[in-house]
């Protein structure tokens, strides 16, 4: 039997976390994101069971089955200024909870700026990380993102990610996984469309696929190596269609949910719903 295809996006949860799964139905998806509070903004709130049990009908009603949240942008668990690194874990820690409460399968975070000294800065992420899982337990599985490895922002490489997870307790070390980028590791120096089995291979032997939860599909605005942030339209940026045909075609991802975060131009939902089928196409090739 062919395993489901986990496609989908990242969808607006205005008017509250309920109108997500409709949006995402709207555009063909069954794998979706969404915000489950302001992305820039500190203030927190808790999900209520009105809410909780609206979200989860919602879901039942769609044809989402792989869901997933993007913590908040302000968030740096590594930083060295105590004031900030204790407001980023109460944040994250309140959106491990809201995604427990909603029944989210995957939270997606960045791993911060050590701003300071690097090895630092993942002993900090780490800590904190441990300190927020041991406050909320559950399901959720926390899912590090790569980074293009901007400025002071760890995860750019596959050895950093390794080493955040590794200073973890190994109870904890089950809820956490990876979500790579495309358009990150692409910037970040791993050159998916030369060396696509390498950088998987490297993938493997440096964190093991099976820490592969989560894949954001996007192209790149700018070349590879390119140490930027600037995502494009598939097969439309410097990534172009090959290494997206060979994502939709690897068997070793097929149960890995993948999303992307693509421009949304003037209409979200027939731009993402135009993406999506494009990525179909490749699968179905």
């Amino acid at each position: 039997m062919t395993a489901p295809l986990l496609l989908g996006a990242h969808v607006s949860a205005a008017g509250g976390t309920p109108m997500a799964p409709p949006r995402a139905s709207a555009i063909g998806a069954t794998a979706m994101q969404l915000f489950t509070k302001q992305a820039n903004r500190w203030a927190e709130r808790i999900c209520e069971t009105l809410e909780c049990e609206a979200f989860t009908s919602a879901l039942a009603a769609s044809p989402v089955t792989a869901t997933v949240s993007h913590d908040s942008y302000l968030i740096n668990l590594a930083s060295p200024d105590d004031a900030l690194r204790a407001k980023s874990l109460q944040s994250f820690a309140a959106e491990l909870a809201r995604c427990e409460a909603l029944g989210i399968d995957f939270l997606v975070s960045h791993p911060g700026n050590f701003i300071d000294d690097r090895d630092a800065g993942i002993a900090r992420n780490a800590d904190a990380i441990a300190e927020a899982l041991d406050q909320v337990p559950g399901r959720t599985v926390l899912c590090l993102e790569t980074t293009a490895g901007t400025g002071t922002a760890l995860g750019a490489t596959f050895e950093e990610l390794a080493a955040i997870i590794g200073r973890l307790p190994a109870a904890q070390q089950s809820r956490v996984g990876v979500c790579l980028d495309t358009c990150h590791v692409y910037s970040a120096g791993y050159d998916l469309v030369k060396e696509y089995d390498d950088v998987i291979a490297r993938f493997g032997d440096t964190l093991g696929l099976e820490r592969l939860r989560v894949i954001h599909l996007n192209d790149s605005k700018t070349p590879y190596a390119s140490r930027r942030d600037r995502h494009e339209l598939i097969a439309e940026g410097s990534l172009g269609e090959l290494p997206f045909r060979r994502i939709m075609t690897d068997d070793r991802l097929v149960a890995v949910p993948k999303v992307i975060e693509t421009p949304k131009l003037d209409d979200p939902e027939a731009t993402d719903r135009r993406m999506l089928e494009r990525l179909r196409s490749y699968a179905a090739a």
